[in-house]
This record gives C-alpha cells, sequence and structure tokens, in this order.
C-alpha cells in the first residue's frame, strides 16, 4: 500500500468524525462570518486538536480571508489542510547518519513501545541497514521476551540480560555490541514508570550518560511512543515526560483506532515536538516515518482503498 493510502487508513476515522464535522460547517454557511469560525473551532476542539491549537488555526485561517485567500466557505478546507500541514511542518526527519546512529524509546506500558521497536527495527533492516536492539526494560515482566519475539520476526540481533537487571548496563553493552559488529543503528528500550518519575529520571539520566561517554559525536534520538487512543490525555503524558526526558520526538500509534488523529496538531503546535511516525496498522510495516503534508493531504481527502481490500491482496 502506497504512503498517502496508508495515511489515508490511518486517517479513515479521524476525516469520519472531525474533517466530516468542518465539511457540514462549511457547507451550512453562505459566507465567512464570526460565526462560522466559532464553530469550525468546536469542530476541532471536539477533534482532539486542544483549545489552544484549534483557536491557532482559526486565527490563521482569519488572517488568509482577510488576505483574500479565500472567500466561499466551500472554499475553506483546502486552506484549513494548508493551516495545518504547515502548522506540523519540521523536524520529523530522524536524520540519522552516523554509523552507529542510536535511538532511545520510552513510554508508558500499553502505548505500543516494544511493537513500535520492532517495526522500526524491521523498516531499518529493509532499507539494509544493520540494527541491534537493547533490552533495556528490565523492570516489566516479559518485556525482553516480547522485544526477543520482535528481534526474531524483523530479523535483527538483540542484546538483552536478566529481568531486573540494571538497565544502564544493557544499553553499555548494546552499545559495545553495536560498535564491535558494525551496527548501524542502535534502538534501546527502557522502562515507563512514569507513576515513580525520580526513579526514571535517574534512570535515564544514567542511561544518557552511558550514551554520551561511548557515543559522543553519534547521531541520537530519544523518542517517546504515545497512544494515540488516549486523545488529550497523551499530550499530557508528553508533558509529563518532558519533564524528566530529553525528548526529540513523538511515535504516535494506534492512530487507525481512533478518530482524535487532530491530537498530532497538538503535539506540534502547543508542545513543540516533532513527529517522528505513526502507526497506522498491525503489520509489520504499518509504522510509517511522519510526512506532514501527506498526513494534511490524508486528513482532508477521502480514499477508495481500504485495508481490508489491501491484505487480501498482499497475501
Amino acid at each position: 500500500m502506497g504512503i498517502f493510502k496508508k495515511f489515508g487508513f490511518g486517517l479513515k476515522k479521524t476525516r469520519e468524525g472531525m474533517t466530516k464535522n468542518i465539511e457540514e460547517i462549511l457547507g451550512a454557511y453562505e459566507e465567512i462570518t464570526d460565526d462560522l469560525y466559532d464553530d469550525l473551532e468546536e469542530a476541532l476542539i471536539m477533534g482532539d486538536v486542544g483549545m489552544q491549537t484549534a483557536t491557532d488555526i482559526v486565527d490563521r485561517l482569519r488572517e488568509r480571508v482577510n488576505k483574500g485567500d479565500v472567500r466561499n466557505p466551500k472554499h475553506a478546507k483546502m486552506v484549513i489542510a494548508d493551516i495545518v500541514a504547515q502548522m506540523i511542518d519540521g523536524g520529523e526527519d530522524m536524520g540519522l547518519v552516523t554509523i552507529p546512529s542510536i535511538i532511545v524509546v520510552i513510554g508508558v506500558n500499553g502505548a505500543g513501545k516494544t511493537t513500535t521497536i520492532g517495526k522500526m527495527a524491521a523498516m531499518y533492516k529493509s532499507q539494509g541497514k544493520r540494527v541491534i536492539l537493547g533490552a533495556a526494560d528490565t523492570f516489566r515482566a516479559a518485556a525482553i521476551e516480547q522485544l526477543e519475539v520482535w528481534a526474531q520476526r524483523a530479523g535483527v540481533e538483540i542484546v538483552k540480560h536478566k529481568e531486573g537487571a540494571d538497565p544502564a548496563a544493557v544499553v553499555f553493552d548494546t552499545i559495545d555490541a553495536g560498535i564491535n559488529r558494525d551496527c548501524d543503528i542502535i534502538i534501546c528500550d527502557t522502562a515507563g514508570r512514569l507513576h515513580n518519575k525520580k526513579n526514571l529520571m535517574e534512570e535515564l539520566a544514567k542511561i544518557y550518560r552511558i550514551v554520551d561517554k561511548k557515543l559522543p559525536y553519534a547521531d541520537r534520538e530519544i523518542l517517546l511512543v504515545l497512544d494515540a487512543t488516549t486523545g488529550q490525555n497523551a499530550v499530557n503524558q508528553a508533558r509529563e515526560f518532558m519533564n524528566v526526558a530529553e525528548l526529540t520526538g513523538i511515535v504516535l500509534t494506534k492512530l487507525d483506532g481512533t478518530a482524535r488523529g487532530g491530537v498530532v496538531l497538538t503535539i506540534k503546535n502547543e508542545l513543540k515536538l516533532p513527529v517522528k511516525f505513526i502507526g497506522v496498522g498491525e503489520k509489520i510495516d504499518d509504522l510509517q516515518p511522519f510526512k506532514p503534508d501527506v498526513f494534511a493531504k490524508a486528513l482532508f481527502e477521502n480514499t477508495e482503498v481500504t485495508h481490508a481490500n489491501e491484505d487480501e491482496n498482499e497475501e
């Protein structure tokens, strides 16, 4: 399935909710009025865009109307799509050039962290890169075994210790192995015990010190995995993690299972965190690098292809 169709499928529920409401509002007005702006803002907020971001979008639309870029409400949808694309643009490229480069992944249980790491590993492996995983979430029962299953599925190597081992020691050994085996990408899982911020902060700080010492000049990404189905709670979770971790970006999972895709706008506009990947399905290749222009287009345009049909074609 092409990237636009994958994004289109992933945003189907959001498009059927928020975008359909926007279309109905625009179709109900003969001219652009303050009432139209108010209705649009409400529709955006209901779509989990967030109050501040909804206001920003409407304010930008108002500026475009005042400039004469759009006069007919029926033409405003694509202007809104353009505003959204501009709002979420920037910082989405991973930019991993050094060999090795390292990705540290954090996130609470249930957000899809282990699955994300496995799919990310498979993506880089398919690009011809040598990938190694570090099972440094030693706190959660079965986390190591789950990551090992994903390593096998993706066809990549893994470094692991026993459950309860020092996560920083796992990262240390993974980096050593990655260097010695000429790996391109090192991906380290970590625990996401947000309810115990002090321990999490100390654990991450120790991991960062090891990365600084072992890979001082390597490109690195610190990615937070968030569950899109939790809507604005995902934004609040990101704020909490920003207090304890030096985040460089977000991975938004389970986008296909929710009408709350508007949360992407809030994360980028209000938290200034770029979205690096989005999860648009269960398949191993359904983790997609984030493309702002494709996201905006898929959010405001229908796609005819269903995921079920694509699955039939691929099997």
